[in-house]
């Protein structure tokens, strides 16, 4: 849910302010990586701080603990949303170290295909190959199949003729 700058101004002490400040765009785009990773580091201490007074002030109200200031917890509202604030912030931290991981990663791609193909280039066409090694060779001889018949092809016919007449004399008995 977006809140406004005076929404903001209104849940933050005046040191939050200007981290939170610094955690939106155009100033985040400007940051150099070092102070972004500074900047990380506090908005996430303060996030945690409020989260515990939050919880502490929850179990207040449930009567789980007992007071820690002047006068008891009457309302944790303003210091979940505090929380929730620096949590926002915190998140836009997060995806713009991430982008610019992303972005550095890209460019380190980038520079490693051209490195390699300089190398390509500069080796020539006729760059000799490495050996492959050891290779297949032609194997087994297959076995000829003969090309003659055990049978005389005159006498197939004749024993086929054979067995169809002793079946018909089988059947006919």
């Amino acid at each position: 849910m977006a809140r406004s700058l005076k929404h903001e101004r209104q849940l933050l002490s005046a040191d939050e302010v200007t981290l939170v400040e610094k955690s939106h765009h155009p100033a985040l785009g400007l940051l150099p990586d070092q102070d972004l990773a500074e900047l990380r580091k506090l908005v996430r201490e303060r996030r945690d701080r409020a989260q515990t007074i939050a919880a502490r002030q929850r179990r207040e109200l449930r009567g789980k603990a007992a007071p820690r200031g002047a006068r008891p917890a009457a309302d944790d509202t303003g210091t979940r949303e505090k929380r929730d604030l620096l949590a926002a912030a915190l998140r836009r931290l997060n995806k713009e170290v991430s982008r610019r991981e992303a972005k550095a990663a890209k460019r380190d791609l980038i520079d490693s295909a051209k490195r390699a193909l300089e190398l390509r280039q500069a080796a020539g066409a006729n760059a000799s190959r490495p050996s492959p090694g050891r290779t297949a060779r032609e194997g087994l001889n297959p076995k000829v199949a003969p090309s003659y018949s055990l049978r005389k092809p005159a006498k197939l016919g004749a024993i086929s003729q054979h067995n169809k007449n002793m079946q018909a004399k089988r059947d006919s008995r």
